[in-house]
């Protein structure tokens, strides 16, 4: 239990980081290749579909799970919190609350990591309508 009270939060906040730094990247590198994207270098609209989303649903992921690592960090960190209190003599309600708000910081983080990505999903999705959209226009023309 020590092990875990001693490297939680590193391990949560490490996660949730990395799951941070990966969706910047992602959005990132999806918002250049859009920018210099030639559609109509493409012979079939699937090809460039294909293109358009690929690593979107990695950034999808990381939207969606990043509440669920927080949790799981608040929810040992309550563990812990019981843990401790169990493992003294006294009732204190300050330990108690000290204990429960700093776990709570961990869903914080995961919420704080969620909804940019999935705001920036939603964005690069839209970007995806956009460009096939104009794929298909052409395809209409000619």
């Amino acid at each position: 239990m020590e092990l875990l009270k001693a490297y939680l939060d590193y391990a949560v906040f490490g996660i949730l980081g990395l799951m941070g730094f990966i969706a910047l990247w992602i959005t990132i590198e999806r918002q250049l290749f859009f920018k210099k994207v030639q559609w109509q270098d493409f012979p079939h609209h699937e090809h460039l579909n294909l293109a358009l989303t690929h690593n979107l649903t990695t950034l999808s992921t990381v939207g969606a799970n990043a509440p669920y690592v927080g949790l799981l960090g608040t929810v040992l960190g309550i563990l812990i919190t019981f843990y401790d209190l169990g493992q003294g003599q006294s009732l204190d309600t300050a330990a108690i609350m000290l204990g429960l708000a700093i776990a709570l910081k961990a869903t914080a983080a995961g919420i704080a990591v969620a909804i940019p990505s999935i705001m920036a999903y939603n964005g690069l999705m839209r970007n995806v309508d956009v460009i096939n959209a104009k794929f298909r226009a052409q395809i209409e023309q000619k």
